[in-house]
């Protein structure tokens, strides 16, 4: 099939610059309505590549997002969420951006175009085929990310990609492709908005799904995460007192004495 790459194609509405606020933002929202359909259509594909993450995870792998600008920041965002809400190391998922750390913030000229840096950097990390790659493209043509999974192809290492064109050079080389295919973009190609938000919300459902299902969360709290504030230390409180029907004070008592929420209801319900 041919490759159109309608994260290009032009915006279905032109002359932006003479629309008043309320109107950009009403049509704004309207594309942005489109986006979970979309993401709902690639269900069965988000599911194939969970289920192959939480394999490898279980068995000692670690989950690996490599992408170039706002795609891989947003990888990077979501490995980052990771440890402080299911207490997760930090070392389990990891996000890789063309450019280094320093293109988190500022853009890295020409640093989407290498195809050999992108698996020098999952190098550094001694990857195996323990581990599993995801690469995040919007346009699914980006060098640095398709000859990273290539070089993972071929080391045995299984790869997956999220992309917003279908049968793009990206989604050709991923054992598992998820393609969330949201069509032009409110200001042309400007795949930070419409794309930006599909990749972001198929990260949310990987990450989540897969903690879930490693037991990181016991009915629908997150049991492990960190205490990192008071505001979590606050909600760690009040999921000791639900699930045990205590009062505050003891529950507060026993997070002060086992630092962690599950160890805490745990231990009361062993009697320790």
């Amino acid at each position: 099939m041919s490759f159109i790459k309608t994260t290009e194609k032009d915006s279905n509405y032109n002359h932006l610059e003479k629309m008043s606020v309320a109107t950009l933002l009403k049509n704004i929202n309207a594309e942005d309505k489109i986006v979970p359909l979309a993401v709902e259509k690639e269900l069965p594909y988000i599911e194939r590549l969970v289920s192959v993450i939480v394999d490898k995870l279980k068995i000692g792998g670690r989950l690996f997002y490599i992408g170039a600008g706002t795609s891989g920041r947003l990888g990077i965002l979501d490995a980052s969420e990771c440890p402080p809400t299911f207490g997760v190391s930090h070392d389990l998922v990891v996000g890789i951006i063309a450019g280094g750390d320093k293109a988190i913030r500022k853009a890295v000229e020409n640093a989407e175009d290498s195809k050999t840096q992108g698996w020098e950097d999952l190098q550094t990390f001694k990857i195996s085929s323990k581990d599993i790659v995801i690469g995040i493209a919007a346009s699914g043509t980006t060098p640095y990310v398709i000859a990273a999974l290539e070089k993972c192809n071929s080391n045995n290492i299984i790869t997956g990609c999220i992309t917003c064109n279908k049968n793009s050079p990206l989604s050709l080389v991923s054992k598992y492709p998820i393609e969330v295919v949201v069509g032009p973009e409110f200001v042309t190609g400007s795949s930070r908005m419409k794309a930006g938000t599909a990749q972001k919300l198929v990260l949310n459902m990987i990450t989540t799904t897969s903690m879930i299902q490693l037991g990181h969360v016991k009915g629908n709290k997150m049991v492990d995460m960190q205490l990192s504030n008071d505001k979590l230390v606050e909600r760690g409180i009040k999921m000791i007192m639900e699930e045990l029907q205590i009062d505050y004070v003891t529950a507060q008592q026993l997070l002060n004495t086992y630092k962690n929420v599950r160890t805490a209801i745990n231990n009361y319900t062993n009697g320790n």
